[in-house]
């Protein structure tokens, strides 16, 4: 019975919300939990016969395994997205979900990097060899443009403005924005482009790629991971650095320097305002210890 609900379910992700592969197999996997509850609680019910009761005996199950608050709010986060579904389809005519309590979460505010660091990291890379020369460009790119790793991995050629200074992005569930890039950024874009692409032999399907490997096909996000974690070693930052760091220190140096939060929300491609705003908790602590660092009075 639920193997026909689920299998509908994905077809309305894929089809009807465009989610990544990654996204609808995440959103399967709450649903299956919640099969797996039922069927280890002998109450197989269908989704419209399922309580609010229900859905919370089933969150004290989880969290009796010993799933963390930010495990059971995405959970919980999932069963909504697929009860949604339920409702369109009419498959359910109520939403038990709606009544849920998400766990109280503690924001854990990420690692940041000051400019200094990030020139600093940038600076470990050795341009005598060609992939020096292309890892300048990307990490130039992450940090002027605030990208996710999929989104640099992904660039296309066809999606340079740099005459312009922007750069077309295609984001989660391949939402399109467009971002403008900074000049250091377009210089080495350029350089790579130029002297070192070019010089590749690109493989069928990646022609429109911009940044290759020597076999001349696309980066894994894996690569970028350990490129950014071997930098970071070599530059003595202990900070617990990603790809990602590169992404919230973008956002958060805007954010000091004053710039709209309208307007950072949209440069990151972030569907909800309430996402941007962790970079406000992040001004305030940066606010606090300036406070103490250079106000005579504050304790």
């Amino acid at each position: 019975m639920w193997e026909a609900y689920k299998k509908g379910y994905k077809a309305y992700l894929q089809l009807e919300k465009s989610l990544s592969e990654n996204s609808v197999e995440a959103y399967i996997r709450d649903v299956d939990k919640l099969t797996d509850y039922l069927q280890s609680s002998n109450q197989l019910k269908a989704p419209d016969e399922l309580s609010l009761k229900d859905l919370q005996q089933f969150v004290k199950w989880i969290a009796e395994l010993g799933m963390t608050a930010s495990s059971q709010a995405r959970i919980i986060s999932g069963l909504r997205g697929f009860y949604k579904y339920c409702l369109l389809e009419s498959i359910a005519i109520k939403d038990p979900t709606t009544l849920l309590e998400v766990p109280k979460l503690k924001r854990a505010l990420p690692d940041i990097l000051s400019y200094e660091e990030i020139e600093n990291i940038i600076g470990q890379i050795d341009l005598s060899k060609p992939e020096g020369g292309r890892n300048k460009a990307i990490l130039e790119t992450m940090y002027s443009c605030g990208l996710r790793v999929s989104e640099v991995v992904n660039l296309r050629i066809s999606c340079l403005y740099l005459d312009v200074g922007f750069i077309r992005v295609i984001g989660k569930g391949d939402k399109e924005r467009l971002v403008p890039i900074g000049s250091d950024a377009v210089k080495y874009i350029t350089i790579y482009k130029d002297n070192i692409r070019n010089k590749l032999k690109v493989q069928p399907g990646n022609e429109d790629i911009l940044f290759l490997n020597r076999r001349g096909t696309l980066l894994s996000r894996v690569m970028i991971f350990l490129l950014i974690k071997d930098l970071a070693f070599k530059a003595g930052i202990k900070k617990n650095i990603s790809p990602h760091t590169f992404r919230h220190s973008f956002a958060t140096h805007l954010v000091e320097g004053g710039a709209d939060l309208r307007a950072v929300q949209e440069m990151l491609g972030h569907e909800s305002i309430t996402t941007t705003e962790i970079y406000t908790h992040l001004d305030r602590e940066y606010l606090r210890r300036t406070l103490e660092k250079y106000h005579p009075g504050f304790k």
